[in-house]
């Protein structure tokens, strides 16, 4: 039997089942189909390697046509019309010079689009892997943390406290809560100075997690103590003295 189609070998470099038992035993048996996938299998794990496991948005037509033109191929609509394969032979036509017919240009452009896909591919991975990298060093970083451990009354709660700080140097707290409901009453996140001397509200916590801005200028060293309380709806804003949680932040 004649070689298999580029196409055909590609789709089997990913795993694809598109081969008959006769068409595999010719790939065991072929130097040229054998070496051929081998490569093709080799540049789909490569890939595989750099891809990151989101989708990948479709590049702009620009991208396509800079990769076709460094792989000297037309990437227009009617090249690739041009580029199907020739129709296989019928029954009683010659099939002679099984295991070295020449590989005219048909499968050579069609070899050509296999690593043109390829190379996009990487292309979008290093595209991809930048994008990552740029948001990675814009992310906040985390400065101090604290357990926040419960009062007796409220034995079966618990929560963290995380302060992130941006790049242009504006913290956050990222505080957690479980367990800590109490009936008819909403829950408050302060910073008490260590002393205990005094407090700042940072605001309500709506379910059980929430993120708050730090005021600028606060101390966190000073006011270390990250609190969580259960407040009655009085219009009174002073701490209600009863707290859920509390812990003391420690600094990385």
């Amino acid at each position: 039997m004649s070689h298999l189609d580029p196409d055909q070998l590609a789709l089997l470099a990913i795993g694809e089942p598109v081969a008959s038992a006769e068409e595999l035993d010719h790939v065991a048996s072929c130097r040229v189909c054998a070496n051929e996938l081998l490569e093709m299998t080799r540049t789909a794990q490569i890939a595989r390697s750099t891809l990151a496991d989101e989708a990948i948005e479709s590049p702009p037509e620009r991208v396509w046509e800079a990769i076709a033109t460094e792989l000297g191929i037309d990437a227009s609509p009617d090249a690739a019309t041009a580029a199907e394969p020739p129709e296989a032979p019928k029954n009683g036509d010659s099939v002679a010079q099984d295991e070295q017919p020449p590989r005219g240009a048909g499968a050579r452009r069609g070899t050509r689009t296999v690593w043109a896909l390829v190379a996009s591919l990487v292309l979008l991975a290093g595209v991809g892997f930048g994008t990552w990298a740029v948001a990675s060093r814009l992310a906040p970083t985390s400065i101090a943390e604290a357990a926040l451990d419960p009062f007796p009354a409220h034995p079966h709660a618990a929560g963290t406290a995380d302060v992130e700080e941006a790049r242009d140097g504006a913290r956050t707290l990222v505080v957690t809560l479980e367990g800590g409901n109490v009936p008819d009453e909403y829950h408050e996140v302060w910073l008490i100075r260590n002393d205990a001397g005094a407090l700042i509200s940072l605001g309500v916590l709506t379910g059980g997690q929430g993120t708050f801005p730090i005021p600028a200028g606060v101390d966190l060293r000073e006011y270390s103590l990250v609190d969580i309380s259960a407040e009655p709806v009085d219009g009174n804003p002073a701490h209600s003295g009863n707290s859920i949680v509390r812990g003391a932040l420690t600094f990385g």
